[in-house]
């Protein structure tokens, strides 16, 4: 596998570059800087080599074939960790240089993430940033991978997600979270409600693979019964917008100020037997060693939650 890996480093990353922009080889050519015929030829020359063939293209677009899925998965850490070998290397004569690939949850496309993102680019202007929104579960094993270097995910990693022990993590903060209900809801003007009382209600909730739904459910068990959900939504503000309408409640991040037609009421604590309920926020590096610039971001961030 070495022998090949270096042999075929650039070839490899091609394709791989290829199935990361969802088949789009412009987009592809475009990430990697090179030109979208040098893509191509290197593609085509993994399949004169191997004799069977890795791409299917309809136009602009490319989708991997079964068997070059199963070389990509198998590949795909190996290169990332010679790539950072080598990055490491290049890197200590210009660590203001190079790219960083950095993910964060769908839910944290507006606030503080952003922000942090925006004050690192000021403070690097020659370190490009390559950024990935998905939920918990697909950023996890993006690090894994090597697809990504760093992430901020929401909760830490655990034993749930198989990565207890492989992911190195720093906690950032907590993110507190509250029922959100239409203003018009008669529990909207309390300053603290237990969630049973929101037994008989008609819950929004995120789907299933998301951590909030998980622990929404979890919660709600422990209060001793089980949230009826006909509706859901992988954005936060379209899950304000549907309580506003009167459509249900939900459990939400709280914001600084409710969205207007909603109350943001804060959750009895029991039983956590805290005053509020939360969960954490992490900041999570790749299984491989980071590349200079990587480590310029994640000590940045460590400085801010330190701040």
């Amino acid at each position: 596998m070495d022998e090949w890996m270096g042999r075929l480093a650039p070839e490899l990353r091609a394709l791989l570059e290829t199935d990361e922009q969802d088949g789009f080889v412009t987009a592809a050519a475009q990430s990697l800087r090179i030109p979208q015929s040098t893509l191509s030829r290197r593609i085509r020359a993994l399949e004169d080599l191997w004799g069977f063939p890795l791409l299917v293209r309809t136009g602009r677009r490319a989708a991997l074939t079964p068997r070059a899925r199963e070389l990509a998965a198998a590949v795909r850490g190996p290169l990332a960790a010679l790539e950072r070998a080598i990055a490491a290397t290049a890197g200590e004569a210009d660590p203001e240089g190079g790219r960083v690939r950095f993910g964060f949850p769908l839910t944290m496309g507006q606030g503080r993430a952003p922000e942090l993102l925006a004050a690192f680019r000021r403070a690097h202007p020659g370190i490009r940033m390559e950024l990935r929104q998905a939920h918990g579960t697909a950023l996890f094993e993006d690090l894994r991978l090597g697809r990504l270097d760093l992430a901020l995910t929401i909760p830490a990693p655990g034993p749930e997600d198989g990565v207890r022990g492989t992911l190195e993590h720093r906690v950032m903060g907590r993110q507190r979270i509250v029922a959100v209900l239409p203003e018009a809801h008669p529990c909207a003007d309390r300053d603290v409600l237990r969630l049973e009382e929101l037994a008989d209600a008609q819950f929004i909730g995120t789907p299933r693979p998301f951590h909030l739904r998980r622990l929404t459910e979890a919660w709600c068990a422990a209060a001793g019964f089980t949230p009826q959900v006909d509706i859901e939504a992988a954005e936060f503000a379209a899950i304000r917008e549907l309580v506003a309408l009167g459509m249900g409640v939900a459990l939400l991040p709280a914001l600084p100020s409710p969205l207007p037609g909603t109350a943001e009421v804060p959750l009895a604590g029991e039983p956590a037997g805290e005053e509020d309920r939360s969960r954490e926020i992490a900041l999570v590096r790749a299984a491989v060693p980071l590349s200079p610039p990587a480590q310029s971001l994640w000590d940045f961030l460590a400085r801010a939650a330190e701040g």
